[in-house]
């Protein structure tokens, strides 16, 4: 079972095209192989949090939970959200089960311990 089976509501950060363009080369295609289905999911629910939260309700500091169990931290500055100090969310759409942020690059979860 995956945490994304119940109905929500979610607040999805979903990057752009641009974004994973900045990922390094053959990242992408790498994530796609077969022995990368755990890094692809855990990648993909960093990109999850539970409940549908409004951009009104970020608070500078704020710390969300994710999917895959990993944390981001919101920052508010002068109007502008920021997710880990350098992902911008550039646009929001409202979907059935939630929110929608566009974000300007891929989150990438911190590094195993």
């Amino acid at each position: 079972g995956t945490s994304l089976s119940n109905a929500g509501p979610f607040t999805v950060f979903a990057p752009t095209n641009v974004a994973f363009n900045k990922l390094p080369a053959g990242t992408v295609d790498g994530l796609m192989k077969d022995d990368k289905k755990d890094d692809l999911r855990n990648i993909l629910q960093y990109h999850v949090a539970l409940g549908g939260l409004k951009s009104d309700d970020f608070k500078d500091g704020q710390v969300l939970g994710m999917a895959n169990g990993d944390n981001v931290t919101i920052h508010v500055k002068e109007g502008k959200i920021t997710l880990n100090n350098s992902v911008q969310i550039i646009g929001t759409m409202q979907a059935s089960n939630g929110i929608i942020y566009a974000i300007d690059r891929v989150l990438l979860p911190p590094a195993a311990k």
